[in-house]
């Protein structure tokens, strides 16, 4: 429907956010949006670190179960025998 944005409505897109905020404005905004993308990859990267070491936590509990079954012992569901 929009397609690409030519050179043109990017330049008038700009003429826009310029009356609208002033040439003052414009640079702590662009900052505040640097900082508030730098903020949310590290959160993502933090989210796939916690996934990633979380699987890693699943299949040392079933390396666990299945050392219980081969020593014979019984555990309840504390991890107890």
């Amino acid at each position: 429907m929009f397609g690409r944005l030519g050179p043109l409505e990017i330049l008038f897109i700009f003429l826009v956010v310029l009356l609208l905020f002033g040439a003052r404005r414009i640079p702590e905004i662009a900052r505040s949006m640097g900082k508030a993308l730098r903020e949310f990859k590290k959160g993502v990267r933090e989210v796939e670190r916690d996934v990633s070491s979380g699987d890693s936590d699943d299949n040392d509990e079933e390396d666990d179960s299945a050392e219980s079954r081969d020593s014979g012992g019984t555990r309840d569901r504390t991890g107890r025998e």
